[in-house]
């Protein structure tokens, strides 16, 4: 099964994060095994409700530990918690890697 890894910077409020969401909704759809990373100011978003639908349809969902602890957001089960070694990680393992910033 191919791999993609998307990186979402972005706010949940701003355009590229939703397109981020949607584009891992599609992927997902085609059968590809999407993992995802939030990072920054999409962190926040965590627990977004389309998110938390992808996730329970397959996406395997991180979140930057670093910057849900400076934005003072809770590090539960609706992410997997890492650093950017997560992020390298994703980027040499899969098909392919795109970013929404």
């Amino acid at each position: 099964m191919a791999k993609l890894g998307i990186l979402i910077s972005s706010a949940p409020d701003r355009p590229s994060f939703r397109h981020g969401v949607q584009f891992a909704e599609a992927a997902l759809g085609r059968g590809l095994d999407v993992y995802l990373y939030c990072l920054d100011d999409a962190v926040s978003g965590v627990r977004d409700a389309a998110l938390q639908g992808l996730k329970a349809r397959g996406l395997k969902l991180y979140a930057c530990a670093y910057g849900a602890h400076q934005r003072n957001l809770p590090v539960d089960d609706s992410a997997a918690y890492a650093g950017l070694t997560v992020v390298s990680d994703l980027v040499a393992g899969t098909d392919r890697f795109v970013s929404f910033d």
